[in-house]
C-alpha cells in the first residue's frame, strides 16, 4: 500500500452504478450489484472494479479489500453484447481484456483481497473469485467454466488460476466438461480457501475481515507476492488467453455454440 489519500466514502456514481464501492474502517468493499442477472459483468463494471481495487490498495487505512456479489450470485460471467452483422453474431472482446486487467490488479494488490462467494461463480466470475488471496464460499456457491459449450477457451486468467489451485487434471476436467463444481467439492479440491454453511457465512466473513485487516501490512504484501510468484504464471496465462480467444470469438464453432445455446440444442462443432 502507498500513502495516497483516504477513500472515505464511495462516490455518488458508485451508488448509482452496477458496482457498489464503500469503505468501512479498515475494510474496502466492492459489491457487484446486478442481482437480476446474477451479477454478470460488462466492460464498464470491470473498469469500475479495477479503479476501486487500485484506490483501496493505495489507501493506508484500508487493510483488506472485500469482493462479493449482491443477491443470489457472486458473478455468473460476462454479460456479452451479441450483435448480428450479416447473419453472424459479433461479440465485443473488451470484456476479455478488462477482465484480465482486473484479475492482475487483484493478484498484484499489496493489500490482501478476500472474495466472499455467495452463489454461482462462472466464467470471468470464477477468475475474479480466485484472484483473491482468500476465498470463502458458502455451501450454496458453485463454480463452473462453461466456455467449451460455445467453442471458446477459458479466459480472465482462469487457465492459470484454476490449475494453480487444483492441478492440471482437475483444471482440464472443469474446462473440458463444463461441469458445475459444488462448494463442498471446491473445498475438497482446494479450488477455494474455505467453505462454510449458509448459517455461518456472515459470522465467518466478519471473522476473516477482522483477521486479514489486523495483519502487518508490509509483511502481508511480501507474503502474498512471494506465494503468487512461486505458484502462478498469471502473465503467461493471460497472454495465451488473449492470443487465442479473439480468434475463437470469430470462429464458425463459436457461431454454432452461441446458436445452439439460444436454440437450446446440442452444438455440432466442425473445427473451423
Amino acid at each position: 500500500m502507498t500513502d495516497a489519500g483516504r477513500v472515505a466514502e464511495p462516490d455518488a456514481e458508485s451508488h448509482a452504478d452496477s458496482v457498489l464501492v464503500s469503505a468501512d474502517g479498515a475494510a474496502g468493499r466492492i459489491t457487484l450489484n446486478e442481482p437480476d442477472r446474477l451479477n454478470a459483468v460488462d466492460p464498464a463494471m470491470l473498469r469500475a472494479m479495477i479503479a476501486a481495487v487500485e484506490r483501496f490498495d493505495a489507501d493506508p487505512v484500508v487493510r483488506v479489500i472485500v469482493v462479493t456479489g449482491a443477491g443470489r450470485g457472486f458473478c455468473s460471467g460476462a454479460n456479452l453484447a451479441v450483435e448480428e452483422v450479416d447473419g453472424r453474431r459479433e461479440v465485443d472482446d473488451a470484456t476479455l481484456y478488462e477482465g484480465g486487467r482486473l484479475v492482475r490488479a487483484m493478484v498484484e494488490s499489496g493489500t490482501p483481497v478476500l472474495s466472499l462467494v455467495n452463489g454461482v461463480a462462472a466464467g470471468i466470475g470464477l477468475s475474479i473469485a480466485l484472484a483473491a488471496d482468500y476465498v470463502l464460499a458458502t455451501e450454496r456457491a458453485s463454480f463452473v467454466l462453461a466456455f467449451s459449450n460455445i467453442g471458446l477457451m477459458p479466459d480472465g486468467g482462469s487457465t492459470g488460476l484454476v490449475a494453480a489451485n487444483i492441478g492440471r487434471a482437475r483444471a482440464l476436467r472443469m474446462a473440458l466438461t463444463a461441469e458445475k463444481v459444488s462448494a463442498v467439492t471446491a473445498g475438497e479440491w482446494g479450488l477455494v480457501s474455505e467453505t462454510c454453511s449458509d448459517e455461518a457465512y456472515e459470522a465467518r466473513s466478519a471473522e476473516l475481515i477482522e483477521r486479514l485487516a489486523g495483519l502487518a501490512p508490509v509483511g502481508t504484501a511480501y507474503t502474498t507476492r512471494a506465494v503468487n510468484d512461486a505458484s502462478l504464471d498469471l502473465d503467461g496465462a493471460l497472454a495465451r488467453e488473449e492470443e487465442g480467444q479473439p480468434g475463437l470469438l470469430k470462429s464458425n464453432d463459436f457461431q454454432e455454440g452461441v446458436g445452439a445455446f439460444f436454440d437450446r440444442r446440442k452444438p455440432v462443432f466442425r473445427g473451423d
